[in-house]
C-alpha cells in the first residue's frame, strides 16, 4: 500500500471520530507538509532515515511570508506523522513506527510567553470604548478566560445574571468559510464561569441594548477583526503587543496574582488536566519574582525575630 492509498484509509477510520475543525487541522497538515514527501512510497519500505531526511526538508520551509515555522510547529508536524504510523501499526499489521525511531522535530512548547498585568489590561481596554463590541469582547476574554472560540460562539442564553455565571458550552469556528458551532476544545472546556460582579452588570446592560434573539452570537464577527483591534489597541495604549490566545495566558496570571490554587484555575479556564495548569507556571516569571521577594522579606523579619 502507497502512503497515498493509506491516507484514504486513514480518512475513512478516524475523520467521523474527531471534531470537525480538528480533522481539517489534521488533514492540511497530511496533505501539506507529508504527502508531498511519501505519498509515492510504500508505507512498509519508509525507513527512520527517510523519516530524517523528511525532517531536514520540512525544517527548511518558511511560511507564507517567508518566515521560518516555529519549533513548536515543526513539533505538530512531526507527531502527525508519527500518529499516521502508530495506527498502521495498531490496525494494518505494520511491524513498527519509523518515526519513533528517528526522533523528535521540533519541542512541545515554545519559549516565555507574554503576558499583561491587570494595569496593562485596563490601559488597553480603555482605548476600545470607541467601539463597544470590542470592548466587552476584550473584557470577556480577560475578565473571564474564555478561549477565542468560546468568546465568539456566546448567546445571551448563556448567560445567567442572577447567579452571574457564563455557560461555556461551545466554540465558533469558521472552516473553509463555513460558519461552525462545535464543542469546547476539550471535555473539560464545558464549565460554568463565574463573572465579576461588575463585568455582570456592565454585560446585562450592553445585552439588553442588543435586541438580541435568545440564541443569537454577542459577538458576530471574526477571529481576524480581533486580530486588527489588537493591534489597534496596542499601538493607541502603548502597551506592549501579544497574541489574543495569550489574554488567556494573562487572565491565569491573575487568578495565580488573586490567590487561586491550581485546582480552581484548571476548573475555570478548562483545563483538561491540572498537569496542563502547572505547565502554565513558566508564563509568570514576574509573579515568580514577587514570590521570592516575599519569601527573602519573611526571612529578614523571622530572622530579627529570632535575634531579639
Amino acid at each position: 500500500m502507497t502512503f497515498a492509498s493509506f491516507y484514504e484509509a486513514y480518512q475513512n477510520d478516524l475523520k467521523n471520530r474527531l471534531r470537525k475543525n480538528t480533522w481539517v487541522t489534521k488533514s492540511s497538515i497530511i496533505e501539506k507538509k507529508i504527502l508531498p514527501y511519501f505519498g509515492d512510497k510504500r508505507v512498509r519500505d519508509v525507513r527512520p532515515i527517510d523519516i530524517l531526511h523528511w525532517q531536514n526538508t520540512i525544517m527548511k520551509t518558511k511560511d507564507e511570508n517567508g518566515m521560518p515555522y516555529s519549533p513548536v510547529y515543526f513539533k505538530t508536524i512531526h507527531n502527525q506523522l508519527s500518529a499516521m504510523f502508530n495506527h498502521a501499526v495498531r490496525f494494518y499489521g505494520l511491524p513498527d513506527n519509523p518515526v519513533a525511531k528517528a526522533g523528535n522535530m521540533g519541542k512541545e512548547k515554545c519559549g516565555e510567553v507574554l503576558v499583561w498585568t491587570k494595569e496593562e489590561c485596563l490601559q488597553f481596554i480603555a482605548v476600545l470604548k470607541d467601539k463597544l463590541m470590542s470592548f466587552y469582547a476584550f473584557e470577556t476574554l480577560y475578565w473571564c478566560g474564555l478561549r477565542l472560540g468560546e468568546m465568539l460562539a456566546l448567546t445571551p442564553a448563556d448567560f445567567d445574571f442572577e447567579r452571574k455565571i457564563i455557560h461555556v458550552t461551545k466554540s465558533f469556528q469558521i472552516i473553509k468559510g463555513e460558519d461552525i458551532i462545535t464543542s469546547p476544545k476539550t471535555e473539560k472546556g464545558i464549565r460554568c464561569v463565574l463573572m465579576p460582579d461588575f463585568y455582570a452588570d456592565e454585560m446585562a446592560t450592553y445585552i439588553e441594548t442588543l435586541h438580541l434573539a435568545e440564541n443569537d452570537r454577542i459577538f458576530p464577527f471574526t477571529k481576524s477583526y480581533l486580530y486588527h483591534e489588537i493591534r489597534r489597541g496596542c499601538s493607541a495604549s502603548g502597551v506592549k503587543r501579544i497574541r489574543i490566545h495569550d489574554i488567556h495566558h494573562s487572565h491565569i496570571s491573575l487568578l495565580i496574582d488573586t490567590g487561586f490554587n491550581a485546582v480552581a484555575i484548571a476548573e475555570r479556564v478548562g483545563h483538561e488536566s491540572i498537569n496542563i495548569t502547572y505547565r502554565y507556571a513558566y508564563v509568570f516569571a514576574s509573579t515568580q519574582q514577587e514570590v521570592d521577594a516575599k519569601l527573602d522579606e519573611l526571612i529578614v523579619k523571622n530572622a530579627d525575630r529570632i535575634e531579639k
